[in-house]
């Protein structure tokens, strides 16, 4: 067979795995005639963006339920309807085309209202962190050339300094806790004046601009137009969605994951149930309460739900929970372990980039095996695991995680680029393979401490401080010094009502680890800072000296 034969045969048995897989799934069902016309024709109009599946999802089943928020639920038609009028409205008030569409909002259907929109108008939609200062946000609009903003009420501070720098900025209110009086701008005001009309075609394709988690620095946009059908049925190998089920996403909708988990949803025609602000037991009742098959969190969200008390999680049964999908951060181990024991195996955790997409899937067996895995690469993705000089290193050994998969990356907004290495991306990450094939994320790849001549990765040490049954949380990094060059501090946060002196936490330490791993100085602190993806934020830690 010749090598043009060889290729096609492959890609013809590759078609139809998506497509099986694609139909087993339930994402694609049978429909009259004149809903497929009607699928064509939004194809050609909107093009195949990250938002295109909602308009897809509202003629395959128009009057489901959508969304649900504290405000009621929405049908796939009425989200249609609504971002159809809010797009003619935003035009309205911005006195002609927007390139950049700023969303500063939680999750519930101003942000969805807006993303839609901006999908409408062919424009970029960039999601702004919640967590932001307001001079980190002025700097990343500025950057971006955003001169509208949609956002919620509660951040009226925030934006203020880009009130200041961004000259002719439009204001609007995604979501208002009450009115907000005459002559206030707001995505339901707007939609409510332009119900029934419809914008334009736009000229082009609308896009997402995604940052970068940005927990050491200024965080990048990355521009990313969404992926294949063969990139979504790799994920639905490993992830058992089911088209037209119930997802709670409890995920911050600006993260990547969190987003990610948005589109799967309206990719799937599965009703998104969410709230604005994240709550352990109400995430539990939501769950109950809609039946809902699949729940979307960050790590932390799991963990804060493992440390309520027992009778508290007696109350609820998550028996209609096939899947607990988590990325963004390492999970806690024990976290992981306890949600499976109480709840089912139904945990798994995925290894993503904002630049890459899905890269693995840790399925319950995964974590069973090794809790804190980041399990096996998705079909059509590759990992290798290489030393400085590009050169695969031995199974086992911790290298430079580089990825090639399928999921496109448009590129930084800024101009940045990622550096490849034989068509891998290099992801930033360090990691190792077992003899299984699964992956471990050790850490950053310039997050390496080298102490005394000694490379050290925190988060080997902070997995066994993790472990030590006082401690609810910790992170270890390096700070100066003049002998060693730099030196190990752990900041930790402890359980209710728990003591822990710093000599016995090293002792701990000492006690499975090398001597150079132990930390010298320990912080204890009420809670760790965080951002809203749940990531700890290392620049807002206090500088180690008050140590325990």
């Amino acid at each position: 067979m010749s090598d043009v034969l060889a290729r096609r045969f492959a890609g013809l048995r590759t078609q139809l795995w998506v497509f099986r897989m694609l139909v087993s799934s339930r994402m694609l069902v049978l429909m009259s005639p004149a809903k497929y016309v009607r699928l064509v024709r939004i194809l050609r109009e909107q093009g195949t963006n990250a938002t295109t599946s909602f308009a897809l999802a509202a003629v395959r089943n128009p009057r489901g339920t959508a969304l649900v928020d504290e405000l009621g639920s929405l049908t796939w038609q009425e989200l249609q309807d609504r971002s159809a009028a809010l797009a003619v409205g935003i035009t309205d008030v911005a006195g002609g085309p927007v390139e950049t569409l700023a969303i500063l909002c939680r999750n519930h259907r101003g942000f969805v209202d807006s993303l839609l929109a901006n999908s409408r108008l062919g424009g970029s939609a960039l999601l702004l962190n919640t967590g932001f200062s307001g001079p980190q946000l002025a700097d990343v609009m500025e950057r971006e050339g955003a001169r509208v903003i949609i956002y919620d009420e509660e951040f009226a501070g925030v934006v203020a300094d880009a009130r200041a720098r961004v000259a002719g900025l439009v204001e609007i209110l995604g979501w208002t806790d009450a009115d907000p009086g005459p002559g206030t701008l707001t995505a339901e005001g707007l939609i409510a004046k332009h119900a029934g009309k419809v914008p334009p075609r736009p000229v082009t394709s609308g896009r997402v601009v995604l940052l970068t988690s940005g927990t050491t620095g200024t965080p990048k946009g990355a521009r990313r137009s969404g992926g294949g059908a063969d990139e979504l049925a790799s994920m639905l190998e490993r992830i058992p969605w089911r088209g037209e089920e119930t997802t709670v996403v409890a995920a911050p909708m600006f993260h990547a994951w969190g987003f990610g988990q948005l589109v799967i949803s309206a990719t799937m025609t599965c009703t998104v149930v969410t709230r604005r602000r994240f709550d352990p037991e109400a995430t539990l009742a939501l769950v109950d309460e809609h039946r809902a098959a699949g729940l979307s969190v960050v790590p932390v969200m799991l963990e804060r739900i493992m440390d309520l008390p027992a009778g508290t999680l007696d109350r609820y049964s998550l028996a209609s929970l096939r899947f607990a999908s988590a990325s963004g951060s390492r999970m806690k181990p024990q976290s992981v372990v306890a949600f499976m024991d109480r709840f089912g195996d139904v945990v798994h955790n995925s290894y993503n980039a904002t630049e890459a997409g899905q890269i693995s899937v840790a399925q319950p067996a995964d974590l069973r095996h090794a809790a804190d895995t980041a399990g096996r690469p998705v079909r059509g993705t590759a990992i290798r695991i290489v030393d400085d000089a590009g050169v695969d290193v031995p199974t086992g050994t911790v290298g430079r995680i580089i990825v090639r998969g399928a999921s496109p990356f448009d590129g930084y907004t800024a101009g940045a680029e990622k550096d490849f290495i034989d068509g891998f991306m290099v992801s930033g990450d360090v990691g190792r393979l077992d003899e299984g094939g699964r992956l471990y994320v050790v850490g950053r790849d310039d997050d390496m401490i080298v102490s005394g001549g000694e490379n050290v990765y925190p988060i080997e040490v902070e997995k066994v401080i993790g472990a030590h049954p006082a401690v609810r949380e910790v992170v270890v990094i390096g700070v100066d010094d003049e002998a060693f060059g730099q030196r190990l501090a752990a900041y930790v946060a402890l359980n209710d009502g728990a003591t822990l002196a710093g000599d016995e936490l090293k002792t701990h330490v000492k006690a499975q680890l090398a001597g150079y791993k132990v930390p010298r100085e320990v912080v204890v602190l009420d809670a760790l800072p965080r951002n809203a993806s749940g990531k700890i934020t290392v620049r807002d830690l206090p500088a180690a000296g008050g140590a325990a």
